[in-house]
């Protein structure tokens, strides 16, 4: 009987503690001729701002199979922001986004976009196939 209650507090704080994350920032990654282009760039700044505010990791998934040529988008959780740190966090990814597109290689390197006044809800998450967690 002890064994049976300390298995089912396990499994509810598990399920307590998870990440509940309610709005989501969209990363569209597109194709023009040979592939899309890395996540390296927008990954690395993600680790850079956890380590540097010093926040747990965020919630990052993925949604693949928009086209022929793996165009995918990336959705990054941010409901553990404060408001500044948001206002930061969105302002320097849209540096390392717009970094991104200017070193590529016009005729063969896909395109990265982000728009911050998209903000996706989990409600609409629910809806979309070939969700995954990325990180």
């Amino acid at each position: 009987m002890k064994k049976a209650l300390v298995t089912i507090s396990l499994f509810c704080s598990v399920f307590f503690f998870s990440q509940k994350n309610m709005s989501y920032l969209q990363i569209s990654y597109g194709s023009i001729c040979c592939g899309t282009p890395s996540t390296k760039p927008v990954t690395d700044y993600l680790k850079k701002f956890e380590k540097r505010n010093r926040i747990k990791s965020f919630e990052v998934l993925r949604q693949g199979g928009l086209g022929r040529e793996g165009e995918f988008n990336l959705y990054i959780g941010t409901d553990r922001l404060g408001k500044k740190q948001k206002m930061a966090f969105v302002k320097g990814l849209e540096s390392a986004v717009a970094l991104q597109n200017k070193n590529r290689k016009k005729d063969s390197d896909g395109t990265v976009s982000f728009d911050s006044a998209v903000i996706v809800g989990q409600s609409d998450l629910t809806n979309i196939k070939n969700l995954t967690i990325y990180k």
